[in-house]
């Protein structure tokens, strides 16, 4: 039994198909059949039940799969760790972020992030919060800017900054004649949500005081992405409520509509960095936390270490967090 055989195993698991997990560990169906095979007999047990359309896994197999997620995740950490001893802050870091922030935050980063650290390799994911956490757990990514709290056993965050979220309404709409906006105003919008896999839907539902999705044809689209629903607001269908570094470019307000600060204190998303406590570079973690922080716009509030927020142009140039957040 070998490490490539663990790795093997989880495929098939994860995968629930031969050819799938074969084409994952870059091996043949056959290589990757046989070699599961053998490592069956010499067990003496039958780790997966085979037909024709399925792959199931047996009880006992679900036991030998856990340790075996358990001692990839060691051998990782080993090789890890003697990574960061020779250097930190070179080679690939692998960052997942979700898609309403990943488009508007990546831009601001990426080329600081570079000059600071040129060693250092920034690999991004961009999926949703439920996907990233799984990445996460199968050390398939290092760490996730998310804006929900770690949701899985065996993860830390860092609370990074506070987004608030602003008003998106056509021009014609009669709130544009209001000076402020504020929390009653925003109960009787025709708000345009996100899908339901994206947390700012539900963000959104909470600020609005939404109680439930209207049933309708702009519901039935399943947007998955800001830019749709400014479309649709652009339109006419409708508002929306979008996190503050999407407004930052100018973009929006280039789509015809109105872009509205909220008067509302609770308005507002925290990102987070969130990342495994066993993984061993904390200090290519905190390179990249202070990066970001670093590089802000001043429509979003840096989260000190108290959980208060503090606007970032009040930042000093180079803050130093600490991962215990």
């Amino acid at each position: 039994m070998n490490l490539r055989d663990l790795k093997y195993l989880v495929a098939v698991a994860e995968t629930g198909h031969f050819g799938k997990a074969a084409k994952r560990c870059y091996v043949s169906q056959p290589t990757l059949s046989s070699q599961i095979k053998k490592l069956e007999l010499q067990l003496g047990v039958t780790i997966f039940e085979r037909t024709n359309r399925s792959v199931r896994i047996t009880p006992v197999g679900e036991e030998i799969i856990t340790h075996a997620r358990k001692s990839i995740e060691q051998a990782d950490a080993i090789e890890q760790l003697a990574h960061a001893s020779r250097d930190p802050l070179a080679g690939p870091l692998r960052i997942g972020a979700i898609p309403t922030l990943s488009p508007y935050l990546t831009p601001l980063i990426l080329g600081p992030l570079q000059q600071r650290y040129p060693r250092l390799k920034l690999v991004l994911f961009e999926e949703p919060t439920e996907a990233l956490e799984r990445r996460l757990k199968d050390h398939e990514i290092d760490a996730a800017l998310l804006a929900t709290h770690a949701g899985k056993e065996g993860l830390e965050e860092l609370p990074l900054f506070k987004e608030p979220f602003w008003l998106i309404h056509p021009p014609s709409h009669p709130l544009y004649t209001k000076e402020e906006i504020t929390r009653a105003d925003l109960k009787g919008l025709d708000v345009l949500l996100l899908s339901e896999m994206h947390c700012l839907s539900t963000q959104v539902m909470e600020v609005c005081g939404v109680k439930e999705r209207r049933q309708g044809i702009i519901e039935t689209l399943g947007a998955f992405t800001l830019e749709t629903l400014v479309q649709l607001v652009a339109a006419g269908h409708g508002c929306t409520l979008v996190p503050a570094l999407a407004v930052h470019g100018g973009w929006i307000t280039a789509s015809g509509v109105i872009a509205r600060k909220l008067e509302v204190a609770e308005a507002y998303r925290c990102v987070r960095l969130v990342y495994r406590q066993s993984f061993p570079q904390s200090q290519t973690l905190a390179a990249l936390a202070e990066v970001i922080l670093d590089h802000l716009p001043n429509t979003v509030q840096r989260v000190v270490a108290n959980g208060e927020a503090q606007p970032t142009a009040q930042l000093s140039r180079r803050p130093n967090p600490s991962l215990s957040g």
